[in-house]
């Protein structure tokens, strides 16, 4: 296993929807098993595989605290449902997230409460979650990535003001930027 260069807001893949996945060999296991470790290191709770440079549609999951799937899983050209946001402004202290490509920041998103997944697991073999609470969010944003959007691209208002002037500051928005957990500290 290893741990892979996670990628920064403006590459491409990040930006463009994901493709199908058709083989389900040894290459797609390793593929998982470093998806795995990278998410461990760096440290998040999901990574989807446009994040690590791989415009295909898997993501991955690192997540305990619930118990309506496997605290660890994968999930392979997934279909999302979700009900509808409740209306309103998100909460500061509830509803703040992150994401590895838009490392060290978190900002305010209204999600969904509840989603359900359909996807294929490494073998191949459809299943269904639902899914609820944060887990439910985090179906969503590793979803949203195979779909080529980013978690800051669904801010407004000032919140989406300042992700973008910290993108400047950064110098991020363009290709060829990327960070590797445990060897750069830009996570928090």
């Amino acid at each position: 296993m290893a741990i892979l260069p996670i990628c920064i807001y403006g590459q491409p893949v990040l930006h463009t929807s994901a493709e199908v996945v058709t083989e389900f060999d040894k290459e797609l296991h390793r593929l998982i098993a470093d998806m795995h470790e990278t998410t461990v290191a760096a440290p998040g709770v999901g990574l989807a595989a446009p994040q690590i440079g791989i415009g295909k549609r898997i993501f991955v999951w690192n997540y305990a605290d619930q118990d309506e799937a496997p605290a660890i899983g994968v999930a392979i050209n997934p279909e999302l449902w979700i009900t509808p946001p409740e209306p309103g402004q998100a909460d500061p202290e509830h509803e703040a997230e992150g994401c590895l490509s838009f490392p060290g920041e978190r900002f305010e998103l209204r999600r969904s409460a509840a989603a359900k997944l359909r996807a294929q697991d490494a073998d191949g073999k459809w299943f269904e979650i639902s899914a609820t609470g944060w887990f439910a969010r985090i179906m969503q944003h590793e979803y949203d990535h195979l779909n080529g959007y980013i978690y800051v691209d669904r801010l407004t208002g000032y919140a989406h003001n300042e992700a973008m002037r910290i993108k400047r500051k950064r110098n991020w928005g363009k290709p060829g930027l990327s960070w590797t957990p445990g060897i750069d500290s830009l996570e928090g």
